[in-house]
């Protein structure tokens, strides 16, 4: 992130090269944007702007009603396609900063439309469009600004009660782009909507200015005048109050900061003026809470006057403020250490003690331990794990402290043998999900490990392809037999999993139950598809396709030896991206033959613009297209996708029937589509083909690379047709 000036110029040319025609320099146009408390907009920015060196001015600060502190940020999007990406520009303003929360910074607008917006988390809503077009540059006289004051008057001429001003504009070059008005001599900059109406008592001053679409601004003007309390017998002062709030100590002190809320009231003529004082400094006008972050005793004053000129005595609150513990940036530390008996080479006889601790010298303390096993989701630690399947197991293993910070995953491999060392089981299928689940039917009951080493799932079989309901009910019904003689499950468990089976429907005539392996990690599947386009995909040991880290640009694996109408495609896949960040990529699904297209010479681009991309992208910044998403068409957000940490294996189902997608994130749907007629790229694409409003009824399946910083493994990946 950008802190203070950034200076940009897309095309090379400084502001001050800019020049008309008769060799003087063209007034160049200033953009502002400002900022205060709220985190859900701007407070004023630009609509539109005319092409050429512009200085672009961002304020967040006091003048603009910033209490509080809060940074925002000014950034110009330059990974949007649909819009301009000639300007990188990213400034972070605080009112305590360097430059007291006023940044600028010299750019050259080009025509066309940029997308700006702030990319501290949880400001997502504020964000906006600025349209530039090609400006004649004939254009450098500034708008008129007129204004009128409105309302009862006394003899002395001053305004009874109220008085409310109206601003006017006029501008015969490009027009007025918006007028601002600034209450006192110092008052912040604020967009003027509407007659400005001011109640105080006292003389005002109000200063006003105009813009216009070129960039020129009008030189600031004023009008003063006086605003007398309505005729009253009012002769009773308002009353007072004050409250602190902020975060106590032990002692009932505040921690790092205590605000100050003074509330005023007055049943007569109405409250006038509240004003605070910090110990025994100058009185000051309220306006705000009032926050105080100096570590000591404090005492802050306040009183309040009414129109009718009656004054509340002073009163006062007294609080201490501390400075915060320092903050606990550092990760605990986590160790592990493996306990069992070990044959002569190394493996765990029976069965392996995977014991884990944490320490935390961060300060704040160890909240919680997870552990993975295998691949599989993180769990709580809570008791050591015993891991007594025979073969080679990885265990990964990370501590979170309770200031956020969490550890780097770290790896503990071994194996376990029986015996002395027999071979893994042999075993129908593989299946080590936590729950009993026949076809799409969740039983609940606990995936056990049998006798014979294989888990409950692995012996139903339920994605074989069985000749008929019958054999298959017949099946299931000997498996279960034989587990409830061996105690591996009982009779409820026996009725509830039978009655599972029964409901799945699998073996029914016209239903294809079998799910078809199209890689299943071995070098034979991994061959049979094809990579278009940059990046690239290799196999690796532990039996998933995983995106290349050196090899670079955007393409596409995809699996040449079928098409595909209504189907369900299962995989696995996990978030590999190098550091802190998330990957971006994602399947394609129902695009046509990639090579000889008429219409798009680039193979890795057919899938885009004729097939629907599910995304896959955990970042909570950048595209606004999150994972579960059909990218360009329907979007879904973080909390809609159920997001699971970073390196962790996620289950997708992508369900396509007709025109309707369903997609599935671990069992959970997070996205159902219906690809109507007439529907379109949001934002629309220029070069989308559209084939009316609707995709392809049948296609290819693909895998997406988007980058060498964008790593992404994928495994088990199979598919059934409906």
């Amino acid at each position: 992130m950008v802190v203070g000036l950034t200076s940009v110029s897309a095309h090379g040319k400084a502001a001050a090269d800019r020049t008309g025609a008769d060799g003087q320099a063209a007034a160049e146009q200033v953009l502002t944007w400002t900022a205060g408390d709220p985190i859900d907009r701007y407070l004023s920015f630009p609509a539109t702007a005319v092409a050429g060196p512009t200085t672009i001015v961002f304020e967040n600060s006091s003048a603009t009603g910033n209490t509080t502190g809060m940074p925002h940020t000014l950034t110009f999007s330059v990974s949007d396609v649909e819009f301009n990406d000639d300007v990188q520009l990213n400034l972070l303003a605080n009112p305590n900063d360097d430059m007291g929360g006023k940044h600028t910074a010299q750019v050259n607008l080009t025509e066309g439309r940029y997308f700006y917006h702030c990319t501290i988390p949880g400001h997502g809503s504020m964000q906006g469009i600025l349209t530039v077009t090609a400006g004649s540059g004939e254009d450098t006289t500034a708008p008129v600004t007129t204004a009128k004051v409105d309302g009862d008057r006394n003899a002395d001429g001053a305004y009874i009660g109220q008085a409310s001003v109206s601003l006017t504009a006029t501008d015969a070059g490009a027009g007025v782009d918006r007028i601002e008005y600034a209450l006192g001599a110092d008052g912040p900059w604020q967009p003027y909507t509407a007659p400005v109406v001011v109640d105080q008592v006292g003389t005002h001053t109000v200063r006003y200015r105009a813009y216009d679409r070129a960039g020129n601004v009008e030189t600031e003007k004023s009008i003063d005048f006086a605003v007398a309390a309505p005729p009253t017998d009012d002769t009773t002062a308002p009353e007072t109050s004050a409250t602190v709030s902020g975060e106590k100590d032990g002692q009932g002190r505040y921690v790092g900061m205590a605000t100050v809320t003074v509330t005023a009231s007055d049943a007569g003529s109405g409250v006038n003026t509240v004003e605070y004082a910090i110990g025994d400094g100058a009185w000051q006008p309220y306006t705000a809470p009032v926050t105080v972050h100096d570590a000591g005793a404090h005492k802050v004053r306040y009183k309040a006057t009414d129109k009718a000129g009656n004054a509340s005595a002073e009163k006062s609150v007294e609080f201490t403020v501390v400075e915060p513990p320092a903050e606990d940036k550092e990760p605990p530390r986590a160790t592990a250490g493996i306990a069992g008996d070990q044959n002569s080479d190394g493996a765990y006889v029976g069965r392996a003690t995977v014991t884990v601790v944490a320490v935390d010298s961060g300060g704040s303390g160890v909240e919680k331990i997870e552990y993975s096993l295998d691949g599989g989701p993180y769990l709580a630690y809570t008791e050591p794990v015993v891991v007594d399947r025979v073969g080679f197991h990885t265990v990964l293993y990370r501590a979170t402290d309770k200031a956020g910070n969490t550890s780097e995953a770290k790896s503990l491999s071994f194996s376990v043998a029986e015996g002395g060392g027999v071979p893994a089981p042999n075993c129908p299928e593989y299946d080590e999900r936590t729950t009993v689940i026949v076809g799409e039917v969740d039983t609940g009951v606990p995936n056990r490990m049998t006798r014979g080493r294989c888990t409950i799932n692995e012996l139903i079989e339920d994605e074989k392809d069985w000749s008929s309901h019958a054999l298959f009910l017949k099946h299931v019904d000997e498996v279960l037999d034989r587990l409830l003689d061996e105690g591996v499950i009982d009779s409820r468990e026996h009725r509830k999993i039978y009655r599972a089976a029964k409901e799945s429907g699998i073996g029914k005539p016209g239903r294809t139950n079998g799910y078809r392996k199209i890689f299943d990690g071995t070098e034979e599947t991994f061959s049979k598809w094809q990579h278009v386009g940059g990046g690239r995909f290799s196999l690796g040991e532990d039996g998933a396709m995983t995106s290349s880290t050196t090899v670079p640009g955007m393409g596409m694996l995809w699996f040449p030896q079928r098409q595909y109408g209504d189907f369900s495609l299962k995989l696995q896949w996990r978030d590999d991206a190098p550091g802190s960040g998330n990957a971006n990529g994602g399947v394609f699904v129902r695009f046509p033959w990639v090579h000889d297209n008429p219409e798009e010479p680039r193979p890795e681009w057919v899938a885009i613009k004729y097939g629907h991309e599910v995304q896959i992208l955990d970042r909570p910044d950048g595209d606004m297209y999150k994972s579960g998403s059909i990218y360009g068409f329907d979007r879904v957000g973080l909390g809609g996708a159920g997001v699971t940490p970073k390196g962790t294996w996620n289950d997708y189902e992508i369900r396509v029937e007709g025109q309707h997608y369903s997609i599935f994130r671990n069992g959970r749907l997070i996205n159902e589509f219906d690809n109507t007629g007439g529907q379109v790229f949001d934002p629309p694409r220029s070069d989308d083909p559209g084939t009316d409003g609707r995709r392809y009824a049948t296609g290819y399946v693909g895998l997406q690379v988007h980058g060498t910083t964008d790593v992404i493994s994928y495994r088990d990946i199979r598919i059934r047709e409906l």
